[in-house]
């Protein structure tokens, strides 16, 4: 392998890969260092007991919490990082996201440039992530220069009723643009994606689109199982000129020309933390955000609910306003099936009979709401340890939403309307710890995506957003991966 490359990108997530396929095309040798492995063709991808309970999937490491206890994060880490499990909703920022917004309990500030800056990034990034979607279903959606690459994913029978009757009740759905070919899909198996490993049958995620767009080059190489234990700056120009990593038992040195760290919001942090760089600011690590989300499960005992996959639409009537003139809400979207065994294993005093029942007549819904940047909201590297001190924000705006949406769909015909929020293991979302900004006085990143005290060391997963707005962040952590390769390629000429 090469021991200089030219760039060394940590992590093949939604940003490792999307920047890695930004750069491919220059010849520069691009190494790309992967912690964990590709999910094998024989995994246990559509087993949701293996999926939910023992998972097969996820790490066994433990992070600790505010009081110092261990506990199991739901971060996952493979060759193709957390996009392998995704939902596939590739959605936007909306336009309003990108400049100040102010909340029932706080205020979101502005990014360093609007949305027109990031707008042709949205462009590039649907077209590599093959996105499914209607333009013109939302009214919340911003300007597009031309539509999405391919229609929507089409309602199946009982989720088009669902639509109807949410329409009738006054309410607007919207299809949810989305990363999946769902006859692939399903000739795999009969399941939803959301929630489900891809075995490269049809969901377009940092693997199977970026990862592959890159690899396509000869000058790109990946290396798996190679964990990053620390960057090390030059005393003299500020460079980062040695990223140090561990693959089976042995340390290995790297000396690059450029670093680009994608290995999300909190492991970038850690990484940052533990090598002692990037933090003239104090600000690495702080302002973790984690949605405010929550699930909800809608029981009509009429309606008979036999979907698949069920993922298709959201409602955004409450995004930028309560609806009366308020403050934002939130979006609103489909959950993946939530199968009879899904509902076992959430809730196991249930009893199977009533989980198969409640599951034949509900449809689940995914609610998420804002979470403001807070300083004292961080991850912080202690011990050998990630500990993680999450301070929720605008929860008055999260429970006007479910509020909301249970109102909604109780006058669309769901007499019973359950709702269960998230808790700090489950990674909804998770970005801020590096933030970007206009100052380096406040910001850990430039509008570039570059260090402030470093000038070779970039940062595009989510930990770089300034803020975690209230859809899905995946397409514009891959349209700003895409941006800052536009940078780097300025720099290698």
């Amino acid at each position: 392998m090469t021991m200089a490359p030219d760039i060394v990108i940590v992590g093949s997530g939604m940003a490792g890969a999307s920047l890695a396929a930004g750069l491919a095309p220059t010849g520069a040798r691009i190494t790309i260092l992967e912690r964990g492995h590709q999910i094998p063709d024989d995994a246990p991808a559509r087993d949701p007991w293996r999926i939910y309970t023992n998972s097969a999937f996820r790490s066994k490491e433990t992070w600790l919490d505010e009081r110092g206890n261990a506990f199991e994060p739901g971060n996952y880490y493979n060759v193709g990082g957390n996009s392998k499990l995704y939902g596939a909703v590739l959605i936007r920022y909306r336009e309003q996201d990108f400049g100040e917004l102010e909340h029932f309990d706080g205020t979101s500030p502005a990014w360093p440039f609007g949305y027109d800056e990031i707008a042709p990034w949205y462009d590039a990034a649907e077209a590599l992530y093959q996105v499914r979607g209607d333009a013109n279903s939302d009214a919340t959606e911003p300007p597009h220069s031309n539509g999405y690459p391919f229609p929507p994913v089409p309602d199946e029978h009982a989720i088009k009723s669902v639509r109807q009757r949410l329409e009738s009740a006054g309410a607007n759905p919207f299809s949810l643009p989305l990363g999946v070919d769902v006859e692939r899909w399903l000739k795999a198996g009969n399941t939803g994606w959301d929630g489900y490993p891809d075995l490269r049958c049809g969901k377009m995620d940092a693997e199977t689109c970026g990862l592959a767009a890159a690899l396509a080059y000869e000058n790109v190489e990946l290396v798996t199982g190679a964990r990053v234990t620390s960057l090390k700056a030059d005393p003299e120009t500020g460079h980062i000129n040695k990223v140090v990593y561990v693959k089976d038992g042995a340390e290995i040195h790297l000396t690059p020309r450029i670093v680009a760290v994608c290995a999300g919001a909190v492991q970038s942090a850690a990484l940052f933390l533990r090598s002692g760089i990037a933090n003239s600011s104090d600000q690495v690590g702080r302002c973790f955000m984690n949605h405010n989300a929550s699930a909800l499960i809608a029981i009509d005992p009429g309606f008979r609910n036999d979907a698949v996959y069920q993922k298709t639409f959201g409602i955004n009537d409450w995004y930028l306003s309560d609806g009366n003139g308020g403050m934002p809400l939130g979006n609103v979207q489909l959950l993946g099936r939530v199968t009879p065994d899904i509902l076992k294993i959430q809730v196991p005093m249930l009893p199977k009979p009533v989980a198969r029942w409640m599951s034949g007549h509900a449809i689940d819904f995914y609610a998420i709401s804002e979470d403001l940047p807070d300083p004292e909201s961080r991850i912080i590297w202690k011990d050998g340890n990630v500990q993680l001190i999450w301070r929720r924000s605008n929860m008055t705006a999260h429970k006007k939403l479910v509020a909301k949406t249970k109102a909604t769909l109780r006058k669309a015909g769901f007499p019973i309307v359950l709702s269960r929020l998230f808790d700090g293991r489950v990674p909804s979302h998770q970005c801020g710890t590096l933030h970007m900004g206009d100052d380096p006085k406040t910001s850990v990143v430039d509008p570039d995506c570059r260090s402030w005290d470093h000038a070779n060391l970039f940062v595009t997963d989510a930990g770089a957003l300034p803020t975690s707005a209230a859809v899905n962040p995946a397409l514009t952590v891959a349209a700003l991966s895409l941006r800052a390769a536009d940078t780097i390629k300025q720099e290698l000429s």
